[in-house]
C-alpha cells in the first residue's frame, strides 16, 4: 500500500521572533488549507493512505473536514507533548509503518526534529516557519504531486532525492543534538525564550549551508562565501570586531551589518571545537543546551542528514518519463 506520512506543526511560525521583527505569521487556518492542497494532490496521483502526527489544533482533521478523498486517513495513535518530540515521534512511527514519503510543515526546527526519527524516508519539507533555510517555499498541490510520485515510486527516487548534510553537537565528548543548518554559541546563559535574533549576543557559528538569499545564520555566512545545500563543505564563524562586516538578512526584515572576525571553509568529516566558556548552544535557530565554562564544546559536519525530494527534479523526472501522461478519456 502506497503510504504517505504528514507532520505538521501548529506551533511553527509563532515565536518571539514574530515581536522583534518584521515577520509574516503563517497562521493555523492557512496551514489547514495548505494541507488541503497537498491531500488532494496525494490523492489525485493515486496514493492510498495517509498517516498523520495528531497536534493540539487538528490541523489535518480540519484540511480534510469536506474533501471527498479516494486515499484512507488515520491519525497515529502515540501520547502528545505538544513539542518537538510529537514530531520525532511520528517519524519514528512512520518507519515502523512503511510509509514512503513525509510532507512537513514547520521551518528548520520542525525538520530538525524529523530528521531525528525518519532514518532513509524522503521528506517532502513545506515551509511554513521563521527561519526557513531546510524546508521550501512551494505551492503545496506540487509538493503532494511529488510526495506522491516517490512514495509510489513512479520517479526513480534516487535521481529525486539527496542527502541532506547535518551538523552533529558534542558536549564533553558525548552527542548532545543535531543541527540541519547552523549550530550558534550564544553569550546568553540560559535558554530563555530560544529563538535568535541579536548577532551582538553571538559568538561563534557553524553552518551546513550558507545561502545569501536565505534569512537568519546561514546569510551571514553566505555573504562571505556561499555553501549551498549539496556542496560537500560547512563554514566557521568566529563573530567580532574585525577587518570585515557583512551586510546580512538576519531576520525577516532585519537587515543590519554583522562584524566577522575570522570565518574558514570545513571539510565533510571535520570537527571543530568550540571556545570554552558559558554559554547557549542553539541548534536550528533555537537555544537548546546550556554549557557551563569548564565543559567542551565540539561540532562536526556530517552527510548523515535526512533524505530530501529535490521537488523540481522529482516534478521534471516525471514528466521525461510520462508518468502524468494519460490517454484520453482514461481517468487517473
Amino acid at each position: 500500500m502506497s503510504t504517505v506520512g504528514i507532520i505538521a506543526n501548529p506551533a511553527s511560525g509563532k515565536d518571539i521572533r514574530r515581536l522583534v521583527t518584521h515577520a509574516s505569521v503563517f497562521d493555523n487556518h492557512e496551514k489547514a488549507h495548505i494541507l488541503q492542497r497537498a491531500l488532494l494532490a496525494l490523492d489525485a496521483v493515486g496514493v492510498e493512505q495517509v498517516l498523520f502526527m495528531p497536534d493540539y489544533y487538528g490541523l489535518v482533521e480540519r484540511a480534510l473536514d469536506g474533501l471527498n478523498l479516494s486515499l484512507e486517513a488515520a491519525e497515529l495513535h502515540m501520547d502528545m507533548h505538544a513539542d518537538e518530540r510529537d514530531s520525532t515521534e511520528a517519524a519514528r512511527r512512520f518507519c515502523e509503518s512503511d510509509v514512503g514519503c513525509i510532507v512537513t510543515l514547520g521551518g528548520d526546527g520542525t525538520n530538525r526534529a524529523v530528521a531525528k526519527g525518519c532514518n532513509d524516508i524522503p521528506i517532502v519539507a513545506i515551509s511554513t516557519g521563521t527561519n526557513n533555510v531546510f524546508p521550501c517555499m512551494l505551492e503545496s498541490t506540487v509538493a503532494g504531486l511529488a510526495a506522491g510520485l516517490v512514495a509510489r515510486e513512479m520517479v526513480d527516487v534516487e535521481r529525486v532525492t539527496y542527502t541532506a548534510k547535518q551538523l552533529e553537537v558534542y558536549v564533553d565528548g558525548q552527542l548532545a543534538e543535531i543541527a540541519l543548518i547552523d549550530v550558534v554559541a550564544s553569550n546568553e546563559l540560559f535558554i530563555g525564550s530560544r529563538a535568535l535574533w541579536d548577532p551582538r549576543r553571538l559568538r561563534e557559528i557553524v553552518l551546513a549551508r550558507a545561502e545569501p538569499s536565505s534569512i537568519g545564520m546561514s546569510s551571514i555566512g553566505g555573504c562571505l562565501h556561499v555553501v549551498g545545500r549539496q556542496d560537500p563543505q560547512g563554514m566557521y564563524i568566529r563573530l567580532g570586531q574585525g577587518n570585515t562586516s557583512v551586510l546580512a538578512p538576519v531576520g525577516p526584515g532585519l537587515i543590519i551589518p554583522v562584524g566577522i572576525q575570522s570565518h574558514r571553509l570545513l571539510s565533510l568529516g571535520e570537527q571543530v571545537a568550540l571556545e570554552p566558556a558559558a554559554c547557549t548552544i542553539a541548534v536550528d535557530g533555537e537555544r537548546q543546551i546550556e554549557v557551563f565554562s569548564e565543559q567542551q564544546v565540539s561540532v562536526r559536519l556530517t552527510n548523515h542528514g535526512p533524505r530530501v525530494v529535490d521537488v523540481q527534479q522529482c516534478m521534471r523526472e516525471a514528466s521525461q518519463c510520462g508518468v502524468l501522461s494519460m490517454p484520453v478519456g482514461r481517468e487517473t
